[in-house]
């Protein structure tokens, strides 16, 4: 099904299996948006509502690091409990740090695989601080010093591998980790999960994500349970009796 509204254009593929919801996603990200639509696969975020089951983002991101930078003599890897960080991967900080240092780069170039070559000049601007949210690409990993490099944007950030715990693959986030950020493409994974996570707000925040197009994968039936899933959440911060207290 497609739809256009004045913002994106908007396109639904039901896949009720999540194998073949999950080999959909790959498709589009690694095939068909970057070579019919122009679309190059850093311009393309997938999203899920949760972390967990074959169609959370932990899966994902593993089978979506297979097929987008799968392993390569001219790429560098390092081993992190079940993670594999490979040079090229796309990843994100999951707190915030405000004592790493970065660097921005005079130049940036990619080799003919893909990793971004970084030149930074003769006194480049300096700084600290990576936060919670942001997305970057490892750059290098250097395992006889023990630290990789990673290009967020226009700065180089460097992680000792005794911080690769802030790290996490970005190649597929949850929708929550995605508030207040804005992508070319946005693919989102639609299948059973957590009602609390199955809700129309989080279908809206998935879909305010894209600026160009959006293309939901999975069941229509998901869908339309989680515009009917309007109830919010009550929290019960005792914040209205402490603002009451004489």
């Amino acid at each position: 099904m497609r739809a256009n509204t004045s913002d994106s254009d908007f396109f639904f593929l039901k896949r009720t299996a999540p194998s073949a919801a999950v080999e959909t996603v790959c498709e589009l990200c690694a095939e068909r948006l970057p070579k019919n639509m122009g679309i190059a696969t850093m311009d393309i975020q997938v999203l899920s509502p949760t972390r967990r089951g074959e169609a959370g983002t932990r899966n994902l991101n593993a089978v979506l690091q297979r097929a987008l930078n799968p392993p390569s003599t001219g790429k560098k890897e390092k081993k992190y409990g079940e993670i594999t960080f490979r040079e090229g991967d796309r990843v994100m900080q999951i707190r915030n740090n405000y004592d790493i240092i970065w660097s921005k780069p005079e130049r940036v170039d990619y080799n003919e695989d893909g990793l971004p070559k970084v030149a930074l000049g003769e006194k480049p601007e300096r700084g600290t601080g990576v936060y919670n949210g942001d997305v970057g690409v490892i750059a290098a990993i250097d395992a006889e010093n023990e630290f990789m490099t990673i290009l967020y944007d226009d700065r180089l950030a460097a992680y000792g591998f005794d911080m690769l715990s802030e790290l996490e693959h970005a190649f597929a986030m949850t929708v929550h980790k995605s508030q207040g950020s804005e992508y070319r493409a946005v693919v989102l994974m639609a299948l059973d999960g957590p009602p609390q996570l199955m809700s129309r707000s989080v279908l809206y925040t998935a879909v305010t994500r894209a600026r160009e197009l959006l293309i939901v994968v999975g069941s229509d039936t998901t869908v339309f349970n989680m515009i009917a899933n309007h109830k919010i959440t009550r929290r019960y911060s005792g914040l209205r009796a402490r603002l009451t207290e004489p």
